[in-house]
Protein backbone atom coordinates (compact mmCIF):
# COMPACT_ATOMS: atom_id res chain seq x y z
CA UNK A 1 0.00 0.00 0.00
CA UNK A 2 1.30 3.46 -0.67
CA UNK A 3 2.36 5.62 1.84
CA UNK A 4 -0.09 8.61 0.96
CA UNK A 5 -3.08 5.91 2.79
CA UNK A 6 -1.22 6.54 5.74
CA UNK A 7 -1.94 10.39 6.34
CA UNK A 8 -4.45 12.71 4.75
CA UNK A 9 -6.76 9.65 4.28
CA UNK A 10 -9.79 11.00 1.93
CA UNK A 11 -13.07 10.24 2.28
CA UNK A 12 -13.67 6.56 0.65
CA UNK A 13 -16.62 5.56 -1.46
CA UNK A 14 -19.32 3.90 0.55
CA UNK A 15 -19.37 -0.11 0.01
CA UNK A 16 -22.41 -2.50 0.49
CA UNK A 17 -24.30 -2.60 3.68
CA UNK A 18 -25.35 -6.51 4.52
CA UNK A 19 -29.47 -5.73 5.06
CA UNK A 20 -30.59 -3.44 7.88
CA UNK A 21 -27.03 -3.97 9.12
CA UNK A 22 -24.35 -1.45 9.73
CA UNK A 23 -21.75 -4.02 8.71
CA UNK A 24 -20.13 -2.24 5.25
CA UNK A 25 -18.71 -4.89 2.72
CA UNK A 26 -16.24 -3.24 1.00
CA UNK A 27 -14.73 -6.18 -1.42
CA UNK A 28 -17.82 -8.23 -2.61
CA UNK A 29 -15.00 -10.77 -3.85
CA UNK A 30 -13.49 -12.51 -0.67
CA UNK A 31 -14.07 -16.06 -0.62
CA UNK A 32 -16.76 -17.22 2.32
CA UNK A 33 -17.02 -20.04 4.21
CA UNK A 34 -13.49 -21.18 4.61
CA UNK A 35 -12.07 -19.49 8.57
CA UNK A 36 -10.57 -21.58 10.80
CA UNK A 37 -8.41 -19.28 12.93
CA UNK A 38 -8.92 -15.82 13.83
CA UNK A 39 -6.93 -12.52 14.49
CA UNK A 40 -7.61 -9.99 17.10
CA UNK A 41 -5.90 -6.71 17.90
CA UNK A 42 -6.12 -5.52 21.55
CA UNK A 43 -6.21 -1.59 22.00
CA UNK A 44 -9.49 -0.02 20.49
CA UNK A 45 -10.77 -3.32 18.60
CA UNK A 46 -11.55 -5.28 21.79
CA UNK A 47 -10.37 -3.79 24.92
CA UNK A 48 -11.04 0.33 25.51
CA UNK A 49 -8.92 0.34 28.97
CA UNK A 50 -6.33 2.39 26.74
CA UNK A 51 -8.75 4.28 25.38
CA UNK A 52 -7.55 8.34 24.82
CA UNK A 53 -3.45 7.20 24.98
CA UNK A 54 -3.32 9.75 22.09
CA UNK A 55 -4.33 12.27 24.34
CA UNK A 56 -0.89 11.22 26.78
CA UNK A 57 1.32 10.33 23.85
CA UNK A 58 0.86 13.14 21.49
CA UNK A 59 1.28 15.85 24.48
CA UNK A 60 4.50 14.66 25.62
CA UNK A 61 6.48 14.23 22.33
CA UNK A 62 5.23 18.08 21.73
CA UNK A 63 6.71 18.60 25.28
CA UNK A 64 9.90 17.33 23.97
CA UNK A 65 10.41 18.93 20.64
CA UNK A 66 9.72 22.43 22.39
CA UNK A 67 12.92 21.53 24.12
CA UNK A 68 14.86 21.47 20.99
CA UNK A 69 13.63 25.44 21.21
CA UNK A 70 13.29 26.01 17.11
CA UNK A 71 10.59 28.49 18.12
CA UNK A 72 7.96 26.19 16.31
CA UNK A 73 4.25 26.60 17.87
CA UNK A 74 3.18 23.78 19.97
CA UNK A 75 0.02 23.80 17.24
CA UNK A 76 2.79 23.06 14.52
CA UNK A 77 4.52 20.31 16.93
CA UNK A 78 1.52 18.70 17.62
CA UNK A 79 0.59 18.43 14.14
CA UNK A 80 3.48 17.16 13.31
CA UNK A 81 3.62 14.37 16.09
CA UNK A 82 -0.33 13.79 15.11
CA UNK A 83 1.11 12.73 11.76
CA UNK A 84 3.76 9.97 12.53
CA UNK A 85 1.84 9.11 16.21
CA UNK A 86 -1.50 8.08 13.80
CA UNK A 87 0.80 6.97 11.11
CA UNK A 88 2.75 3.95 12.88
CA UNK A 89 -1.12 3.34 14.83
CA UNK A 90 -0.56 -0.62 15.31
CA UNK A 91 2.88 -1.16 15.28
CA UNK A 92 5.03 -1.33 18.65
CA UNK A 93 5.36 1.93 20.78
CA UNK A 94 8.49 2.16 20.05
CA UNK A 95 8.23 2.79 16.87
CA UNK A 96 6.60 6.17 17.67
CA UNK A 97 9.25 6.52 19.63
CA UNK A 98 12.21 5.49 17.18
CA UNK A 99 10.57 8.55 15.67
CA UNK A 100 10.35 11.30 18.01
CA UNK A 101 14.33 10.77 18.38
CA UNK A 102 14.79 11.09 14.64
CA UNK A 103 12.46 14.57 15.20
CA UNK A 104 14.75 15.52 18.27
CA UNK A 105 17.97 15.24 16.44
CA UNK A 106 17.01 17.01 13.33
CA UNK A 107 15.99 19.56 15.00
CA UNK A 108 19.56 19.69 16.71
CA UNK A 109 18.28 18.39 20.03
CA UNK A 110 20.32 15.03 21.61
CA UNK A 111 17.47 12.83 22.43
CA UNK A 112 17.57 9.76 24.86
CA UNK A 113 17.13 6.64 23.87
CA UNK A 114 13.88 5.51 22.14
CA UNK A 115 13.19 3.14 24.91
CA UNK A 116 13.34 5.70 27.70
CA UNK A 117 10.83 7.53 25.95
CA UNK A 118 8.55 4.84 25.66
CA UNK A 119 8.98 3.79 29.50
CA UNK A 120 8.15 7.62 29.98
CA UNK A 121 4.85 7.35 27.85
CA UNK A 122 4.14 4.36 29.94
CA UNK A 123 4.53 5.83 33.19
CA UNK A 124 2.19 8.61 32.43
CA UNK A 125 -0.32 6.57 30.63
CA UNK A 126 -0.57 4.43 33.63
CA UNK A 127 -1.57 7.67 35.58
CA UNK A 128 -4.74 7.99 33.18
CA UNK A 129 -5.68 4.22 33.06
CA UNK A 130 -4.43 3.12 36.98
CA UNK A 131 -8.07 3.62 37.58
CA UNK A 132 -9.94 1.44 35.07
CA UNK A 133 -7.58 -1.49 35.38
CA UNK A 134 -8.24 -1.43 39.88
CA UNK A 135 -11.84 -1.04 39.30
CA UNK A 136 -11.89 -3.97 36.56
CA UNK A 137 -9.75 -6.04 39.55
CA UNK A 138 -12.15 -4.93 42.80
CA UNK A 139 -15.41 -5.76 40.98
CA UNK A 140 -16.22 -1.69 40.73
CA UNK A 141 -16.68 -1.17 37.14
CA UNK A 142 -17.91 -3.52 34.93
CA UNK A 143 -16.12 -5.00 32.31
CA UNK A 144 -18.31 -4.52 29.66
CA UNK A 145 -18.04 -0.89 29.98
CA UNK A 146 -14.38 -1.29 28.98
CA UNK A 147 -15.14 -3.83 26.16
CA UNK A 148 -15.67 -3.12 22.80
CA UNK A 149 -19.51 -4.05 22.25
CA UNK A 150 -20.37 -7.19 21.81
CA UNK A 151 -16.73 -8.27 21.80
CA UNK A 152 -17.23 -11.04 24.33
CA UNK A 153 -19.89 -12.53 21.62
CA UNK A 154 -17.76 -12.47 19.13
CA UNK A 155 -15.25 -14.56 21.11
CA UNK A 156 -18.16 -17.01 22.57
CA UNK A 157 -19.39 -17.37 18.66
CA UNK A 158 -16.25 -18.20 17.12
CA UNK A 159 -15.28 -20.55 20.02
CA UNK A 160 -18.72 -22.41 19.31
CA UNK A 161 -17.54 -22.81 15.62
CA UNK A 162 -14.05 -24.16 16.58
CA UNK A 163 -12.29 -21.55 15.75
CA UNK A 164 -8.89 -20.66 17.39
CA UNK A 165 -8.38 -17.03 18.15
CA UNK A 166 -5.19 -15.33 18.84
CA UNK A 167 -4.27 -11.86 20.28
CA UNK A 168 -1.71 -9.70 18.81
CA UNK A 169 -1.08 -5.92 20.48
CA UNK A 170 1.65 -3.50 19.77
CA UNK A 171 1.09 -2.80 23.61
CA UNK A 172 3.67 -4.23 25.18
CA UNK A 173 2.99 -8.43 26.18
CA UNK A 174 3.08 -8.12 30.21
CA UNK A 175 0.52 -5.23 30.00
CA UNK A 176 -1.51 -6.74 27.48
CA UNK A 177 -2.21 -10.28 29.56
CA UNK A 178 -3.01 -8.23 32.36
CA UNK A 179 -5.45 -6.11 30.63
CA UNK A 180 -6.84 -9.41 29.13
CA UNK A 181 -7.39 -11.16 32.15
CA UNK A 182 -9.19 -7.81 33.86
CA UNK A 183 -11.47 -7.97 31.32
CA UNK A 184 -12.17 -11.48 31.17
CA UNK A 185 -10.94 -12.78 28.02
CA UNK A 186 -7.80 -14.65 28.20
CA UNK A 187 -9.33 -17.99 27.88
CA UNK A 188 -10.90 -16.85 24.82
CA UNK A 189 -7.58 -17.00 22.60
CA UNK A 190 -5.18 -19.63 21.76
CA UNK A 191 -2.40 -17.47 22.01
CA UNK A 192 -1.87 -13.94 23.59
CA UNK A 193 1.55 -12.13 21.53
CA UNK A 194 2.16 -8.04 22.99
CA UNK A 195 5.40 -5.88 21.83
CA UNK A 196 8.95 -6.65 23.44
CA UNK A 197 11.66 -4.20 24.46
CA UNK A 198 13.82 -6.40 21.96
CA UNK A 199 11.00 -5.13 19.48
CA UNK A 200 12.78 -6.68 16.47
CA UNK A 201 11.74 -10.26 17.38
CA UNK A 202 7.95 -9.27 17.61
CA UNK A 203 5.23 -7.90 14.94
CA UNK A 204 2.19 -8.82 13.77
CA UNK A 205 3.07 -9.78 10.55
CA UNK A 206 5.50 -12.32 12.40
CA UNK A 207 2.66 -13.43 14.35
CA UNK A 208 0.21 -13.95 11.45
CA UNK A 209 2.83 -16.10 9.59
CA UNK A 210 3.46 -18.16 12.85
CA UNK A 211 0.10 -19.14 12.65
CA UNK A 212 -0.23 -19.91 9.15
CA UNK A 213 2.94 -21.78 9.06
CA UNK A 214 1.62 -24.09 12.06
CA UNK A 215 -1.71 -24.34 11.06
CA UNK A 216 -0.99 -24.72 6.93
CA UNK A 217 -3.28 -21.79 6.91
CA UNK A 218 -4.35 -20.28 3.00
CA UNK A 219 -5.79 -17.34 2.44
CA UNK A 220 -9.21 -16.88 3.29
CA UNK A 221 -8.80 -19.27 6.21
CA UNK A 222 -7.78 -16.61 8.42
CA UNK A 223 -9.58 -13.83 9.29
CA UNK A 224 -8.29 -10.69 11.10
CA UNK A 225 -10.19 -8.24 13.00
CA UNK A 226 -8.34 -4.41 14.05
CA UNK A 227 -8.78 -0.86 13.91
CA UNK A 228 -5.69 -0.04 12.86
CA UNK A 229 -3.96 0.21 9.69
CA UNK A 230 -0.90 -2.34 10.43
CA UNK A 231 -2.58 -5.03 11.21
CA UNK A 232 -5.34 -4.43 8.45
CA UNK A 233 -2.50 -4.12 5.66
CA UNK A 234 -0.75 -7.23 7.64
CA UNK A 235 -3.74 -9.77 6.93
CA UNK A 236 -4.95 -8.10 3.65
CA UNK A 237 -0.94 -9.17 2.50
CA UNK A 238 -1.85 -13.04 3.20
CA UNK A 239 -5.12 -12.61 1.28
CA UNK A 240 -6.86 -13.07 4.89
CA UNK A 241 -10.30 -11.54 5.50
CA UNK A 242 -9.55 -7.88 6.83
CA UNK A 243 -12.02 -6.77 8.96
CA UNK A 244 -11.76 -3.23 9.82
CA UNK A 245 -13.13 -2.42 13.35
CA UNK A 246 -13.77 1.70 13.07
CA UNK A 247 -15.08 2.19 16.53
CA UNK A 248 -16.40 5.54 17.83
CA UNK A 249 -14.20 4.97 21.09
CA UNK A 250 -15.70 7.68 22.92
CA UNK A 251 -19.28 6.92 22.28
CA UNK A 252 -18.82 3.53 22.18
CA UNK A 253 -21.28 3.05 19.27
CA UNK A 254 -21.50 4.49 16.03
CA UNK A 255 -18.26 4.42 12.90
CA UNK A 256 -15.33 6.76 13.44
CA UNK A 257 -15.26 8.39 9.94
CA UNK A 258 -11.41 8.71 9.94
CA UNK A 259 -10.15 4.95 10.94
CA UNK A 260 -12.96 3.62 8.36
CA UNK A 261 -11.25 5.95 5.92
CA UNK A 262 -7.91 4.84 6.95
CA UNK A 263 -9.04 1.01 7.17
CA UNK A 264 -10.31 1.03 3.52
CA UNK A 265 -6.88 2.29 2.58
CA UNK A 266 -4.94 -0.53 4.17
CA UNK A 267 -7.25 -2.91 2.24
CA UNK A 268 -9.95 -3.87 4.79
CA UNK A 269 -12.46 -5.78 3.24
CA UNK A 270 -15.40 -5.42 5.44
CA UNK A 271 -15.79 -2.24 7.79
CA UNK A 272 -18.06 -2.61 11.53
CA UNK A 273 -18.37 0.07 14.15
CA UNK A 274 -17.96 -2.74 16.64
CA UNK A 275 -19.19 -6.94 17.36
CA UNK A 276 -23.18 -6.28 18.25
CA UNK A 277 -24.11 -7.42 14.76
CA UNK A 278 -21.42 -10.71 15.68
CA UNK A 279 -23.85 -13.16 14.77
CA UNK A 280 -25.25 -11.62 11.14
CA UNK A 281 -21.34 -11.36 10.47
CA UNK A 282 -20.13 -14.29 10.86
CA UNK A 283 -22.98 -16.08 9.74
CA UNK A 284 -22.22 -14.10 6.34
CA UNK A 285 -18.78 -14.74 6.66
CA UNK A 286 -19.21 -18.26 7.15
CA UNK A 287 -21.61 -18.56 3.93
CA UNK A 288 -24.14 -19.78 6.30
CA UNK A 289 -26.97 -17.87 4.56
Amino acid sequence: MADEGLTGVEEQAPGEFLPDTQIEVINEEIERGRIRHALFDFDGTISLIRRGWQDVMVPMMVDVLAETGTGESRDELSALVREFVDRLTGKQTIYQMIELAQRVRERGGEPLEPLAYKHRYLELLWEQIEHRVAGLRDGSLDPEQMRVPGALGILENLRERGVACYLASGTDEPYVLDEADALGLTDYFAGIYGALDDYENFSKAMVIEMIIAEHDLSGPELVGFGDGYVEILNVAEVGGIAVGVATDEARREGIDAWKRNRLIVAGADVIIPDFREHERLLTWLFAEE
